[in-house]
């Protein structure tokens, strides 16, 4: 008798220990939240596949429609691999001002319970994972049309090691030199949208342009296509902007809030200019305009009110058109999707806004509206030292791959398409 009872006394005390330490990492581990980032990385991901290759693949001629789908969706699958080799490790621990370390690299110590903040390490890494596949992915449309896709693969794996990682530690990791200076870029302008801009233009004015370009009509091959990509990425921004938040709390909320009006002020915006100079309003207009609106909230959606948000979406879709017509006819570059004049442009406007526009009340940092000039001199830094580091770094890349593989399909191939010389399918 003796001897059940010491069990059964045993038994309720790891019972009570355990509830205990239950108790605890419920405390350390917010529910609401990981749910929430657990719905955002799948957002994200949906921004890419399909919502990338959609929204490409219906900008360009059907003989080409499959290898810009694919050139999308192999990156993805690619930079998930970069980013669990080295990439998290480079860009999400300490290191140095410039780099993280190799602490991570193949994920190691990434194990169940561990936590980043008030969600799993792991959920956390996701999250970040989808914002790296999405930058590389975006590039794709300044060369659409004449990249070899072996070049196209090796560009992608190096860019992702030597451009993107580094900025990402940069900006958003404590020991980051532009975190340290205080730069706000809550989702991805600086890190995301001008880091592929600015590498969009050198990969389309190395490469040169496409055989045609400035000759022959090179219109879209399916604008459905391009207008439900659209929406995937729309919807998928909430996850993307909000989602930053890494919280399911009220700074997600106006995070997602901002996020819907700059969207529909940058579509309006376009339309309506479009509409004024050329006489007719176009579903591809409408379409580019909605993005130029999210790319350039992305950076402060976790800083502005309403007010603000209205102001950089009707900013940025008018800069935004400009730049995707007249700046880029007058210069003569071949951005085939306007990978530059969208997402370059847009990420620049937004990051200047998000100087300007910060209120205290939303994310504890005040712009120039509120008295505090020097952000905006900070967000001007952090737009040079990104555009300098991707230009010089995207530029270094590709001329290696150049030297060593190739990086221009040969002109018979780009003369019948790649959907059939490179991939050996066709669209019926």
């Amino acid at each position: 008798m003796t001897r059940w009872l010491g069990m059964a006394m045993t038994g309720l005390l790891v019972l009570a220990a355990g509830a205990a330490r239950a108790q605890d990492e419920g405390a350390a581990l917010d529910a609401g939240a990981t749910s929430w980032m657990l719905t955002s990385t799948a957002l994200v991901l949906m921004m890419t596949v399909p919502g990338v290759a959609l929204f490409y693949g219906g900008m360009v001629r059907k003989k080409n429609v499959l290898s810009v789908m694919m050139q999308v969706f192999a990156t993805c699958c690619v930079a998930s691999l970069v980013w669990m080799v080295a990439g998290y490790s480079l860009a999400f621990t300490d290191g140095n001002a410039w780099v993280g370390g190799l602490g991570k690299a193949m994920l190691g110590g990434l194990t169940v319970d561990g936590l980043s903040g008030a969600i799993p390490e792991s959920v956390f890494m996701m999250f970040q994972m989808t914002f790296a596949i999405i930058t590389p992915a975006l590039i794709v449309g300044a060369f659409v049309d004449r990249m070899r896709f072996a070049a196209m693969l090796v560009f992608m794996i190096v860019w992702s090691l030597v451009v993107y990682a580094p900025i990402a530690h940069w900006v958003w990791w404590p020991t980051g030199f532009l975190f340290n200076d205080g730069v706000l870029d809550f989702a991805g302008g600086t890190v995301v949208h001008i880091n592929a801009g600015v590498a969009g233009l050198v990969c389309c004015l190395v490469l040169g342009r496409r055989m045609g370009f400035g000759s022959e009509i090179m219109a879209p091959h399916n604008l459905v296509l391009t207008l439900i990509g659209t929406a995937l990425l729309w919807v998928g921004w909430f996850g993307f902007n909000a989602g930053s938040a890494v919280a399911a709390d009220g700074r997600a909320g106006m995070a997602m809030a901002v996020t819907q009006i700059a969207a529909a002020a940058a579509a309006v915006a376009w339309m309506l200019v479009e509409w004024l100079t050329r006489g007719k309003p176009s579903l591809l207009g409408i379409a580019s305009g909605a993005i130029a609106g999210l790319v350039a909230i992305t950076p402060a959606s976790g800083f502005v009110l309403p007010g603000g948000a209205l102001v950089i979406g009707l900013a940025s879709g008018l800069v935004c058109f400009w730049s995707a017509t007249w700046l880029k006819n007058r210069l003569g570059y071949d951005d085939s999707l306007d990978v530059f004049g969208v997402h370059g442009v847009g990420g620049i406007v937004g990051a200047l806004l998000t100087g300007v526009f910060a209120a205290e009340s939303v994310g504890g940092t005040a712009g120039l509206l509120e008295g505090n000039a020097g952000q905006l001199w900070i967000q001007t830094e952090s737009i040079l030292w990104t555009a300098g580091w991707c230009a010089i770094g995207t530029f270094v890349i590709l001329k290696l791959v150049d030297l060593t593989i190739g990086l221009r399909v040969e002109r018979e191939t780009e003369r019948d398409g790649l959907d059939l010389a490179v991939h050996g399918e066709v669209v019926q």
